[in-house]
This record gives C-alpha cells, structure tokens and sequence, in this order.
C-alpha cells in the first residue's frame, strides 16, 4: 500500500511547488473531539464530495474503491470519516443525475468534487466549465478543463495478468474455455476485454473466450444471466468488468461452486467466500482508492493540480491480486509475475484493443 501510494503520489505532485488551482486551505480551526488516543476534526480544512454512477458507493467494485480512498485520507489526517462531515458522496440514479450532482456539490463548497467514471465526461466537461474556480477529479477519462485532474488507467495491462491465471487454470482443469462479462460497450471496458484476451491466449492458446456485455454497470441479474450462458457453454472461468452488474457473475459462481470468477477494481475475495471454499481466483486490482485518496491530500497541501495522470503496472497503479495460499499456485504466481515484468521492460507491448465481438468467441 506504502510503495503504491508514494509512487502515485510521486506522478501527480511531482514539480508541484506552487498551488495549482486554488490557494492552500486555511489551517482547521476546529476543536478537536477525542476519542481515547485518536484525535478527529469534526470541521474540517477542506470538504470534499464523490459523485457516482449508478453502481453506488457499496457496489464492492469501482465506486466504492474510489470512497475508500476517501476514508483513507480522512483517517490518515485525523479527520472525521463520517458521511457529510469531511467527506461526502451522492448516488446517481440516472445519467440525468450527473450535472445535478456535481452542481450541488460545487454550489456547496466542496474544495474538490470527484466525478467517478467516463459515463461522466459530458457532466465533468460542463461543470468544470461552469465552476472555473472550482477543483475537479475525474476517474477513468480525460478533461480538457484545466481545472480537472484526469485520472487514466492502464486497464488492459492488469487485465492481460488475471487473463494468464485463466489460461492457466483453464488447461489445467481440461475446460480450455473461459469468459469475459463487461458492463457497457466501449473503449474503456473494451481495454479490459483486450488485455485478457491476450494473457488468456499466451497462457493457453488454444483457449476459447466468450464475450458478453451487460450494457449496464448496475443490474446484476443481467451480469449473472450472462454468467449462466457462459458457464453453460463450458466456461470454467469468468472475467467480469462490469462494476454492481459484475455481482451476477460471482453470485452465479457461488451458487454453482465448482466454476471460478475474476474480481474487478479492488480485491473481491472476501466476496467469494462459499461454503468453507472461495470461488474468486483472483482480482484485476484498478487503485482508484489511490487516485482519490492522493488528489485529495494535494487539495490539503494547497498542490494540486489540473493534467492527466496515468496509472499502469510501473506504478502499481493496475495489477493482479497474487496472495500466495489463496486460489492460484505459488507456480501460477511466478509466471504471471514474469509476465508483469516483461510487460513493464517493454518486451510484452498489450493492446487496448478488443478482437473478439459482443456474443461472440474467438473460435
């Protein structure tokens, strides 16, 4: 967590000497409540508000990864942790809740508002316009507002590593067949289904992937449907990147309990817990919680910045989940280390582009 967070740290304040967008925030002048030997500030130097997509900020992937990072910041610096005192979020509904919500949230003075996901680049685009003195992150695309930090991620470099442990594990249980469940269509969702087509087919090529899309990030019953399509057709493992709609795809792991599923975002293995076993192999690990939790503590420094930042395996800002004594081999984790390091050296180059069409396969 230290070695991610410093190197994070590292890209978005490197040369940041003089205040970005705004002036430093004034010092707390709160009086602080104690509790035991832990101090917090329950009025806060600076206030900050996360607006998501319809996922929500408890749908154990992409949103709630980002509000942890919030938490994490508020803890390290002894602020309150609580919903609307220090930090605040607000739920969409719909895409017609984006403007609205990060309006409100600028209108209230939040000396940063967080935009999580690219279904936000029209709203990110036009509120930052709106609140030109106003600081904006915004999770998974880029702005052009110079007021914005545009947090990027290099997906497909993560996602080739989890796509090699269902190679691996594909061959060697004799199925040969694995899945990948995205949410919506699209070049961002697109480079997750690229990346682990590649590490699946260099693992095993003579691997067969099935594709399906959700066309939707919150409905899970969608994402386990699919699930049962894959599983039925013979996949063993499935790939899902589809955020609360990914939910599907373990439920239907679980329930079936001798298939695998492939967390996204965060570490979900604790998710995966069935009957004294665990059916996640592993997760593609996307540190949003280190984009949130770093651009917020350069709000607090008075540094931060407008720009894009780009996250990948060099930073440890994307990866695989390789705990030893989980789900995969301490051979398994070896070889994909290998990979990560190749892919790092330059010697493995990954597409972040698909080949393979919605409810297709590769055969």
């Amino acid at each position: 967590m230290k070695k991610v967070f410093k190197s994070a740290l590292v890209l978005l304040l490197a040369g940041a000497m003089i205040a970005g967008c705004s002036a430093k925030p004034a010092e707390p002048t709160a009086t602080p409540e104690t509790e035991g030997e832990q101090t917090t500030v329950t009025e806060c130097p600076v206030k900050i508000g996360l607006v998501t997509d319809t996922g929500g900020v408890d749908d154990k992937s992409f949103n709630q990864s980002a509000w942890e990072g919030l938490v994490a910041y508020a803890e390290e610096n002894g602020f309150s942790t609580e919903k609307g005192v220090c930090i605040d979020y607000l739920q969409s509904t719909s895409d017609a809740d984006y403007i609205p919500n990060l309006s409100t949230f600028a209108d209230e003075g939040m000396d940063l508002v967080i935009a999580v996901g690219y279904l936000f680049q029209e709203a990110i685009d036009t509120v930052s316009a709106n609140y030109p003195d106003k600081n904006f992150l915004f999770i998974d695309s880029v702005s052009a507002g110079e007021n914005v930090m545009s947090a990027v991620y290099n997906a497909e470099q993560g996602s080739y590593l989890v796509g090699v442990a269902a190679g691996l594990e594909a061959k060697a249980n004799g199925s040969n067949t694995v899945g990948f469940v995205g949410g919506m269509e699209g070049d961002l969702i697109g480079a997750f289904q690229a990346g682990y087509e590649q590490g699946v087919l260099a693992a095993n090529p003579d691997a067969t992937i099935y594709v399906d899309y959700a066309d939707s990030f919150s409905d899970d019953s969608k994402g386990q449907a699919l699930a049962v399509k894959q599983y039925d057709a013979g996949a063993t493992v499935i790939y899902q990147a589809a955020g609360a709609a990914g939910n599907g795809v373990i439920k239907e792991a679980k329930e079936r309990g001798d298939v695998w599923a492939i967390g996204v975002d965060k570490d979900q293995f604790a998710d995966g817990e069935v009957d004294g076993k665990n059916i996640i192999l592993t997760s593609m690990i996307k540190r949003v919680d280190i984009s949130t939790k770093t651009a917020a503590q350069a709000i607090l420094d008075g540094n931060f910045k407008g720009g894009t930042v780009v996250f990948n395996l060099e930073n440890d800002g994307v990866g695989a989940e390789l705990t030893s004594g989980r789900n995969l081999s301490d051979e398994t984790i070896a070889m994909i280390e290998d990979y990560a390091t190749k892919i790092k050296a330059g010697e493995i180059e990954v597409s972040a582009v698909a080949t393979i069409a919605n409810g297709a396969n590769n055969k």
